[in-house]
């Protein structure tokens, strides 16, 4: 009899989630016709509180009525966690081995042992802070893709740096030490390929860090907090 009643109360909160899904849905499709589609409905931790997701990781917060529209971040205070961020870095992770490792170059510190993929922007600050960081990671593999979408001179920094004798010394020397990389020319439709990908990744800024995990970290982090990461992850 128990089993039957726990089985009945899951039954009826299962209905009960159904139907503020379906008033939630028709009254925001109502009242904001202009919201893109919705593609997911679904309660969070915080009572009476519902995401909204659309365009595959965009989130909002909104009642079981669809009364209030929140666009902001959820925290859950008492175990000091980013709700929103944690959500979305699930819906934007990747299979990591499915990465195009050809169009990128790769630099290798020490054993290699742990891995990253990194989109950047050779004309992107932050990229250059992350990079002068990542000298102090040792024991690691970087998996360097070229995506310019700041200007057309990322476009032909990129190049340059593609096509250069050795990517990675040419890289290294522009983002850490502000050297202009020598203009070479060779088959550079990586490039090309990287910007596609990166579009349909999502990426819409740099630097933004891939895990082998398929998590990702949109924007520059400090050496410590990247080695923290890796180890959490047991890379």
């Amino acid at each position: 009899m128990k089993r039957f009643l726990m089985a009945l109360g899951l039954a009826l909160l299962s209905l009960g989630v159904t139907a503020q899904e379906a008033t939630i849905r028709k009254n925001l499709a109502q009242r904001l016709p202009n919201l893109p589609k919705i593609d997911e409905v679904r309660p969070t931790p915080m009572p009476g509180l519902f995401e909204v997701r659309i365009n595959h990781s965009e989130l909002f917060y909104t009642d079981a009525q669809g009364n209030f529209l929140i666009d902001g971040t959820l925290i859950d205070t008492r175990n000091r966690t980013n709700l929103t961020e944690e959500r979305q870095n699930k819906l934007t992770a990747i299979n990591f081995k499915d990465l195009p490792l050809k169009d990128a170059f790769t630099l290798v510190r020490g054993n290699g042992k742990r891995t990253i993929a990194v989109f950047e922007d050779p004309n992107c600050g932050y990229c250059k802070r992350f990079e002068r960081d990542l000298l102090k990671v040792n024991n690691i593999t970087v998996h360097v893709f070229l995506y310019p979408i700041l200007s057309a001179d990322s476009t032909e920094k990129s190049k340059h740096i593609w096509c250069a004798k050795d990517k990675g010394d040419a890289y290294l020397d522009w983002m850490t030490k502000d050297i202009t990389p020598t203009r070479a020319s060779c088959d550079a439709s990586a490039i090309d390929r990287n910007v596609e990908l990166g579009r349909r990744l999502r990426i819409s800024g740099t630097p933004t860090i891939f895990f082998t995990d398929g998590s990702r970290v949109p924007g520059a982090i400090g050496a410590d907090r990247l080695d923290k990461m890796l180890t959490d992850i047991g890379n």
